[in-house]
C-alpha cells in the first residue's frame, strides 16, 4: 500500500466546492489511473482482474488482482490454490474469491505521475459534462453575466462557471459594453467542443423581453395575461402583443403598471428602447388597428385570408401616413411580424386619386364599348342595304323575263 495522507482528501473536497465535481469522481479517478499505471509498469494489455483500492481512513492506495481459490492452479493470473490463499485469508475455501495485494515497490512516483495526468484529464471531462448539462437545461431562456471583454467585435460574457460569446448580430446596434458591467442576456444556444462547451448568448433577442415581462408582471408569470406575438428591432422599438384571460383583468393596465411603474423598469433594462403594449384580438381588422399604434386609423380592407396569403390594405389620415409607416418603415414592418399579415398602407387622399384614375379608366373603356357598338350598327345596315340592291336586281330579272315572253305571244 501506498501512503498519501488526507490531503488528497482536502483537495478533493476543495474542488467539489469550487468546481462542482464530486469527491467520488475524483476518488475514481485516481484508483483508474493507478490501475492503468500498473498495467503500464508490469506490461500488461489486458486484464479485468485488477483494481485499485483507497482506504478513506488510514490514507492508503494499493493495487489488487481478484483470484479463484482451486485445488490445482492453471492460471496464476487468475487462480490460487488453497493453500496459499490460506496465508492470506484463513477461513477462504475452495471456489472463493480473494483480493491479493500487487502493489510493486517503488511504485509510488511512477502512479503519482499517471494519477495527475488521468485526473486533469478527468477534472475536465467532468466540468465539461457539469457545464454542458447546467447550459443545456438554460438554454432559451434569461440569466445574468458579467462582461469580461471585447475580442474580434465579440462580447465575451462571464455566465457562471464558463464564459459565454456574444457575437456582433446578437449585440444592440449602438450599445457600449463596458467590461465589468452586469449584463441580462439570453442562452441562444449551447454548442458541444472537445474542451468546455461553446455557449451563445443574445442581447438583441425577442425572447429577452418576454422574459422581462415575466419577471415584472405578476399576472403573466400567474397566466391571468397572455403574451401572444413579440416583434422587436433591438436598440430602436418593440411591439408586444398581450391578451387577458380574465375578463375583469385589463391586459394593457396589467403590463404597463401602477403609474407605469413595471412598463418603465423593462424600459430601462432595455437601455430606454420604445416599447408599444398591444391588444390583441382574433378579429384582424381590430388586431391590425392596435398593431399600428399610435397611428390612427379610418379603415383595413381585407385584401386575402387563406392559407397562401394573408393581406390587408389600410387607409390612414394624410397627417398620420409617416406615423403609420414610421422611421423607415419600421411601424408598419415591426406590425407585419407582429400579425403576420401583409399591411400596405395609404392616405385618404392617396385613395381619393386611386379611385380617380380608376373612375376615369371605366368612362373610357365605356367609351370604347359605345365606339364599337356604332361600328357594329353601321355594318349592319351596310349589310341590309346590300342584300335590299340583290333582291332588287332578281325582281328586275324576273320583270325582263316576262316581258320577253309576252312579246314573243
Amino acid at each position: 500500500m501506498i501512503k498519501i495522507g488526507t490531503a488528497l482528501f482536502e483537495a478533493c473536497e476543495e474542488l467539489e466546492r469550487e468546481r462542482g465535481i464530486s469527491k467520488e469522481v475524483l476518488i475514481a479517478s485516481l484508483c483508474d489511473a493507478m490501475v492503468a499505471a500498473y498495467k503500464r509498469h508490469m506490461r500488461i494489455k489486458e486484464a479485468t482482474n485488477i483494481e485499485a483500492i483507497l482506504d478513506e481512513q488510514s490514507g492508503e492506495i494499493g493495487v489488487f488482482r481478484t483470484k479463484l481459490v482451486v485445488d490445482n492452479v492453471e492460471d496464476e493470473d487468475t487462480q490460487i490454490t488453497l493453500k496459499d490463499a490460506q496465508e492470506i485469508v484463513e477461513d477462504v475455501e475452495t471456489g472463493d474469491e480473494i483480493k491479493i495485494e500487487v502493489t510493486p515497490e517503488q511504485f509510488g512516483r511512477i502512479a503519482a505521475q499517471s494519477a495527475k495526468q488521468v485526473i486533469t484529464q478527468r477534472i475536465r471531462e467532468a466540468e465539461r459534462n457539469l457545464v454542458l448539462n447546467e447550459f443545456l437545461d438554460k438554454k432559451g431562456t434569461l440569466t445574468t453575466g458579467i462582461i469580461q471583454r471585447v475580442e474580434n467585435r465579440n462580447v465575451i460574457v462571464n455566465i457562471g462557471k464558463t464564459d459565454a460569446i456574444m457575437p456582433q448580430k446578437e449585440q444592440i446596434p449602438g450599445e457600449y459594453y463596458k467590461p465589468g458591467n452586469r449584463i441580462r442576456v439570453f442562452v441562444l444556444n449551447v454548442k458541444e467542443t472537445n474542451r468546455l462547451p461553446q455557449v451563445i448568448v443574445s442581447h438583441a433577442h425577442a425572447e429577452i423581453v418576454r422574459e422581462l415581462f415575466e419577471l415584472e408582471v405578476p399576472e403573466i408569470e400567474d397566466g391571468i395575461v397572455e403574451i401572444k406575438s413579440i416583434s422587436r428591432e433591438a436598440g430602436y422599438r418593440t411591439k408586444i402583443a398581450v391578451w387577458s384571460n380574465d375578463p375583469e383583468v385589463d391586459s394593457v393596465g396589467a403590463c404597463i403598471g401602477p403609474r407605469g411603474s413595471r412598463i418603465q423598469t423593462i424600459v430601462s433594462e432595455l437601455k430606454n428602447e420604445k416599447i408599444d403594449i398591444v391588444r390583441y384580438s382574433e378579429d384582424p381588422v381590430e388586431y391590425i388597428v392596435n398593431a399600428l399604434s399610435p397611428a390612427r386609423v379610418v379603415s383595413v380592407d381585407i385584401l386575402a385570408n387563406d392559407d397562401y396569403a394573408q393581406e390587408a390594405m389600410v387607409v390612414v389620415p394624410d397627417d398620420q401616413l409617416s406615423l403609420a409607416i414610421g422611421r423607415e418603415g419600421q411601424n408598419v414592418r415591426l406590425a407585419h411580424k407582429l400579425t403576420g399579415w401583409k399591411i400596405d398602407i395609404k392616405s385618404v387622399s392617396q385613395m381619393e386619386k386611386a379611385e380617380s384614375e380608376n373612375m376615369v379608366s371605366y368612362e373610357n373603356n365605356e367609351e370604347d364599348y359605345s365606339d364599337e357598338e356604332e361600328v357594329d350598327e353601321l355594318q349592319q345596315e351596310i349589310e341590309e342595304e346590300m342584300n335590299q340592291q340583290v333582291v332588287d336586281e332578281e325582281d328586275f330579272q324576273q320583270e325582263e323575263e316576262t316581258v320577253e315572253e309576252t312579246e314573243e305571244e
